[in-house]
């Protein structure tokens, strides 16, 4: 994992389908999903929060957890979002980072989101390995991005 795949937000990008999508190009065999190379190396800064808040787009923060909002409604609500559907929560990411600083939250998201068959990172919007199960992302229906419990 690397520190620039964390968007500001709290958001794993080496985590997101679309940035796993890129990574294993998935067009090329015929899986049609969107591609991403992450916030932060887009340039976008965050995906989410970045056109809501005037100290991302001015530079003024590097993560949400340096504003004195913290966390403000739109991070709330997309906390909300991710904690019910995708199994992780931007505010709790960002209290880590703060507290013992980024090198030690990737290692806790390393070890969180490792495939127990291949070792490779599990996608945190439907809980699929896309080197390992590549036929389940085949048969899914659309863009239904959901964990199968």
């Amino acid at each position: 994992m690397k520190k620039e795949l964390i968007a500001p937000c709290g958001m794993n990008c080496a985590v997101c389908s679309a940035y796993l999508a890129l990574k294993y190009d998935l067009k090329s065999i015929g899986i049609m999903r969107s591609y991403c190379e992450g916030c932060r190396p887009r340039g976008k800064k965050c995906a989410f929060v970045f056109k809501k808040c005037k100290l991302l787009m001015h530079n003024k923060i590097q993560f949400c957890y340096e504003c004195p909002d913290f966390p403000c409604k739109s991070l709330k609500h997309l906390d909300k979002r991710y904690r019910t559907f995708y199994r992780t929560s931007f505010i709790e990411n960002l209290e880590l980072i703060k507290k013992k600083g980024i090198m030690e939250f990737l290692k806790t998201q390393q070890k969180k989101w490792q495939c127990p068959k291949c070792g490779e990172l599990i996608c945190c919007h439907n809980g699929l390995c896309f080197n390992c199960d590549l036929e389940k992302l085949k048969d899914k229906k659309k863009h239904r991005y959901r964990w199968e419990d």
